[in-house]
């Protein structure tokens, strides 16, 4: 759990925004809000994939019956799929308090020189256009209300009005991520961490969710996040076999 009591009051009430959602840190941080909240808070969880967000959905509502959750489909990278998916958004979902940036992808490990275009291409479309898009549509709600809480992965400056940007630098973490990058290849993407202990996508939600149930004076402006076994992106330690 992320802050105890005071987390439940911070969070109670409020309306969070997941992209990404149907796996890994997304379906991580909206079962974390959802326990720090103890049901208390209003999701919304979009992804690409809306037989696995339905999944979440089910699972969260078992847990906490009152909790209020809307799922939908939506491809960040399609720029003009945003507008039209919040202005569908249940009344009740519309006035948005936390906007989590977390749908990305990253696909191959080839060195720059022999990287597809077309891998380029996605993950740019997805990573930086695509948060850049969906950070833009959500931000008049900020504005409007002087407050808000935005979490994504490159550091910006908003001047005049109280909002938190968290920057994630992540190495060695282990979700459904790692088989995207390697082309569905599991046998892959589990050599990675071979002899490692890596970071886990609730290792990651607890983070996102303590960040965002700070008191109000308070901005959290980014968190550099290592596995035990990391000391840097170069200096892992594996165990032998």
């Amino acid at each position: 759990m992320s802050m105890g009591k005071a987390a439940l009051q911070r969070l109670a009430g409020k309306t969070i925004f997941i992209t990404g959602a149907s796996s890994g840190i997304g379906k991580a941080t909206a079962l974390e809000y959802a326990n720090a909240a103890d049901g208390q808070v209003s999701l919304i969880l979009a992804a690409r994939r809306l037989d696995k967000l339905q999944e979440v959905k089910n699972q969260l509502q078992t847990q906490f019956p009152s909790l209020k959750c809307h799922v939908g489909e939506l491809d960040v990278s399609k720029s003009g799929s945003i507008g039209p998916f919040l202005e569908s958004l249940p009344e009740d979902f519309k006035d948005i308090d936390i906007l989590v940036n977390n749908a990305g992808k990253a696909l191959g490990n080839d060195k720059v020189g022999t990287i597809k275009q077309q891998d380029v291409t996605e993950t740019f479309d997805t990573n930086v256009l695509g948060m850049i898009a969906i950070t833009q549509a959500v931000l008049p709600i900020f504005k409007k209300k002087n407050s808000g809480d935005i979490l994504f992965n490159l550091v910006q400056l908003l001047e005049g009005m109280h909002t938190q940007l968290l920057k994630f630098n992540l190495v060695q973490l282990k979700t459904e991520f790692s088989i995207v990058r390697n082309y569905g290849d599991k046998n892959k993407a589990d050599e990675v961490y071979k002899g490692r202990k890596p970071l886990y996508a609730d290792d990651i939600a607890e983070l996102i969710v303590f960040a965002t149930s700070r008191k109000s004076n308070t901005v959290v402006a980014e968190l550099l996040v290592f596995p035990t076994d990391q000391a840097s992106a170069s200096h892992v330690y594996k165990r032998p076999e």
